[in-house]
């Protein structure tokens, strides 16, 4: 009994990540490991690519500046990320809606195992050598993003945004301004929120450290550094989605 709690603990403490009963904690440890994964792959996009693949104000810039100076190519390769990461988002949302209504229980697992499957794919992209293999790749990891800043956004009530990292260090910097008002005036009631505070550091901090592993992994073996990315997002899936509920037989 003991040997048996002790194999399927990890499959217990997956399925927590993405159950359906949510607490603070959860939420955190989730949005650590997707922030993570987040800096991994967009560094992918950019050893890859030659792209920011989470960066949507990027895109929203480049259109209307090479519209401007009538460079169309990269005007349409903008828009194509734009309409993929919305997609992305779109399709989360359908996915945890449909999984709410009919499998109750796996409304969030079923999110981030197709996440799994779309970097499963994304990993092959490099057998594309051609431009339109290359916009494939393109749209596939930021179909990814969206689907990953959707995903977070869902479970957390959108208390958490693991892609939106300008809005994270936004948040930063207005705690960081409050402690600055409350050091400078001790007796108002303006006081920082170190919770939240610590909360946002340390996702940024998971993006970056995620975006330096994904940097040295994508840069000596290319798209395939996805494959275990791929297989972290189908580990803390697929507990969830295959193994019955405890107690059921």
């Amino acid at each position: 009994m003991g040997r048996r709690s002790h194999i399927t603990r990890p499959f217990v403490s997956a399925r927590v990540l993405v159950g359906h009963r949510r607490s603070q904690g959860s939420d955190y440890l989730l949005a650590l490991y997707l922030a993570a994964i987040a800096g991994a792959s967009n560094a992918g996009g950019f050893f890859a690519l030659g792209q920011y693949t989470s960066h949507m104000t990027g895109y929203l810039s480049q259109i209307a500046d090479n519209l401007v100076v009538g460079n169309l190519v990269v005007v349409a390769t903008a828009v194509l990320a734009i309409g993929a990461f919305v997609t992305g988002a779109a399709f989360c949302a359908v996915l945890v809606n449909w999984a709410r209504h009919r499998v109750g229980r796996q409304q969030f697992a079923l999110p981030v195992a197709a996440q799994g499957v779309c970097l499963a794919c994304f990993a092959f992209g490099g057998v594309f050598s051609t431009a339109p293999g290359r916009l494939f790749a393109l749209a596939c990891l930021c179909f990814i993003m969206g689907m990953q800043n959707a995903t977070i956004t869902k479970i957390s009530g959108a208390r958490i945004r693991t892609t939106h990292a300008t809005g994270m260090i936004t948040d930063i910097g207005i705690e960081m301004g409050r402690a600055c008002y409350a050091l400078l005036l001790p007796g108002s009631s303006v006081k920082v929120n170190r919770e939240k505070l610590r909360i946002l550091v340390s996702l940024v901090l998971a993006y970056v450290l995620g975006g330096i592993v994904g940097a040295l992994g994508y840069a000596h073996v290319g798209f395939y550094f996805s494959a275990p990315l791929a297989a972290l997002l189908l580990a803390l899936s697929l507990p969830s989605l295959l193994i019955r509920p405890l107690g059921k037989r």
